[in-house]
């Protein structure tokens, strides 16, 4: 009989309140923070800063695509460029496969 009454008095112990699932949902709405600022932002920023390169591409800047073709823009056009990687010989690539612009005069001309 002790231990039934014990159990009544277990389950008749004050329910949490609001304040409690507030204090219990902070540590993953700050690992949520956290994780935006750590993660998210910094790979926005690196996104707006590709865009604006290879928005920004000219005529005559010296360029490294993704595959590892080094050449200077001969050509732009809306989606694509003419590459020219050797003298005379020129390559059409996507602009978004450009992935650094090099400062001028790194390509030396055979």
């Amino acid at each position: 009989m002790n231990l039934i009454s014990l159990a009544h008095a277990q389950a008749a112990a004050p329910q949490a309140g609001p304040e409690s699932t507030l204090v219990s949902l902070l540590p993953i709405v700050v690992m949520f923070v956290i994780l935006y600022f750590v993660m998210i932002r910094p790979q926005m920023r690196r996104q707006k800063e590709v865009k604006a390169m290879i928005e920004a591409l000219a005529k005559g800047d010296e360029v490294v695509t993704t595959g590892g073709l080094v050449g200077r823009v001969a050509k732009v056009g809306d989606n694509y460029i003419q590459l020219e990687i050797a003298d005379k010989l020129e390559v059409q690539v996507q602009r978004s496969a450009v992935s650094m612009v090099l400062p001028k005069g790194t390509i030396k001309s055979a």
